[in-house]
């Protein structure tokens, strides 16, 4: 079993760069201004802080950016996404397909909605969800397929959206093809599309970690499907006068720095981008790492630069390779993400007999060192040599190379 990828790197108290960085993009003027205005608007007592028309504005310059017809803010991603869940009224057995690979909140948004999460393999190249072995997993009680685009590189949606037509639910119809696109805002998918704007609905997040963010946290869904778009609306503020709700509404204030951040997405993620392609090229003679996929046309935004290791290194090796770097050269990494059932101990409960062995052995290869793109030239450069020097540190350890 993968060493718990929590112990790793243990010292982390003089990183020169963190495991990774606090904001993925940055705030300029231009935010500061929209805070300042709505601080003065919203002071006076007859106005306040009621969100509805700058969430609106928010709401409708988002769809136009990803061309769908419905934007829907939220409070933060992960309630975003468990408001789509909740659509769906899982019924004890439904079932959810996730790729093992992921973030922890995708899986308890599934198990908390009452559906049953079923974990399927990655794709080899890219950590996305896997096509046929989604197909393997399909039964007659899958509802939904949950397809993340995986640290920034954007899933071809199109083989998922046929496999679902092409194995209906008996009473729901095909399943629902549910988009996390919380670490790809701004991207494009392979048939041209925005992120955003295939599947029934895409979930957003704006954390303080992902390419846009408004003060922290927030999230958006877009869809087509008015009836979802209205019934978010409705789950988001207590129910309407009817139905069951909760509070879950995006401040004025997020709102307003979010459209500043949105206009600027493309401009912090062409940094990413070009900072990411220069990492690659720098470590491309580092025999022992397999560096991430080079897209262009923003079908990899690189959230993260996944770095794996030789599989003779897998589990231990990649702990030493990311303590070197940690101890000896003061440069952060984590494991983004882990399988999700062997470091969160429900996510294991709730899928006992369940095991996804290719997920278990790309994870145990995976480090991301970190990667921003406001580091300087000489921040890259030291962390690209750390890297180099670190790997051939434990190359020297285990007496094997690539």
């Amino acid at each position: 079993m993968p060493t718990n990828p929590a112990t790793v790197p243990r010292a982390v108290a003089h990183l020169r760069w963190p495991v990774e960085p606090a904001q993925g993009g940055w705030y300029t003027e231009a935010e500061h201004k929209a805070v300042r205005r709505v601080l003065a608007e919203s002071d006076d007592w007859r106005t306040g802080w009621k969100p509805a028309t700058t969430t609106g504005v928010f709401e409708d310059a988002f769809a136009a950016s990803t061309g769908t017809a419905h934007a829907v803010t939220f409070n933060s991603g992960g309630t975003a996404l468990e408001m789509v869940l909740r659509y769906l009224q899982l019924m004890p057995g439904d079932e959810v397909i996730s790729c093992a690979i992921n973030f922890v909140g995708p899986h308890l948004a599934v198990i908390g909605q009452g559906g049953s999460l079923v974990l399927a393999e990655p794709d080899p190249l890219t950590l996305n969800l896997d096509v046929v072995d989604t197909e393997r997993a399909l039964t007659a009680r899958t509802r939904a397929i949950l397809i993340t685009h995986w640290n920034g590189a954007a899933a071809d949606l199109r083989p998922f959206l046929t496999l679902a037509e092409r194995h209906p639910h008996p009473v729901h119809g095909p399943p629902r093809v549910i988009v996390d696109a919380a670490r790809c805002c701004g991207g494009r998918t392979p048939s041209g599309r925005m992120v955003g704007a295939e599947g029934w609905a895409t979930v957003f997040s704006f954390e303080s970690k992902k390419l846009m963010t408004t003060f922290g946290q927030g999230g958006m869904v877009t869809t087509d499907d008015q009836t979802l778009a209205d019934r978010l609306r409705t789950l988001r503020t207590y129910g309407g006068r009817d139905q069951w709700g909760t509070n879950q509404m995006m401040t004025k204030a997020q709102a307003a720095v979010g459209l500043v951040q949105l206009a600027r997405l493309d401009e912090m993620n062409a940094a990413r981008i070009d900072r990411a392609h220069r990492r690659t090229q720098r470590l491309a003679r580092v025999a022992e790492l397999a560096l991430p996929p080079t897209w262009h046309d923003r079908q990899h935004l690189y959230y993260r630069h996944n770095l794996f290791v030789p599989a003779s290194w897998a589990g231990d090796g990649r702990d030493k390779l990311m303590n070197v770097l940690a101890e000896q050269y003061g440069v952060g990494s984590v494991v983004s993400d882990p399988v999700t059932y062997l470091g969160h101990r429900l996510i294991r409960h709730r899928t006992t007999g369940q095991r996804c062995p290719r997920a278990e052995h790309l994870a145990a290869r995976l480090l991301c060192p970190c990667l921003h793109p406001r580091m300087t030239p000489g921040d890259e450069a030291a962390i690209c040599d750390a890297i180099r020097r670190a790997t051939e540190h434990v190359a020297r350890a285990h007496g094997t190379t690539a």
